[in-house]
């Protein structure tokens, strides 16, 4: 099954990286490894943009822990109504799963999520640091908004 397959992938490398991140990363100091990006280990206690962090712990993580979930049921929704089941769509379903377990996870541990990776022109812009979590739950998105919008049109009378 390509959804389970894709999602534990996506687990186990989100969190393989997250570790060695923790354990190999100064906190907040960028490394530079290729034009325009950098392993830059940070804690994000927020969502994107750092969306709540100043608020405690005890508020953000049920909040996010219930945001998780809730996009959890979505992909098993989702993916129980996929007429033919097709990879590409088990696929994208897989990676927003295994990104959503991954930050959870992160969100259940540390109350935090662990961030490090920076892109951007330094001093000009850099976008947020994310993670591979954040990555396969966009990179998810976005391959069922480009089949969506290649799907064929169906006629009108």
């Amino acid at each position: 099954m390509p959804l389970l397959a894709a999602a534990l992938a996506t687990l186990a490398l989100d969190q393989a990286s997250k570790s060695l991140a923790r354990q190999s990363l100064p906190y907040g100091q960028p490394l530079p490894l290729l034009p325009h990006v950098w392993l830059t280990y940070v804690q994000n206690p927020g969502a994107a943009f750092s969306l709540l962090d100043g608020f405690s712990p005890a508020v953000r993580v049920p909040f996010f822990a219930a945001s998780s979930l809730a996009a959890l049921a979505v992909v098993a929704w989702a993916w129980r109504s996929l007429p033919g089941r097709d990879r590409t769509s088990e696929l994208a379903l897989g990676l927003i799963a295994g990104g959503a377990l991954g930050n959870l996870l992160d969100r259940l541990r540390f109350t935090r999520v662990t961030d490090f990776i920076e892109v951007g022109v330094r001093g000009v812009y850099t976008w947020p640091v994310f993670n591979v979590a954040d990555s396969a739950v966009c990179v998810g998105v976005g391959l069922l908004l480009l089949k969506a919008l290649r799907a064929p049109k169906p006629e009108h009378p």
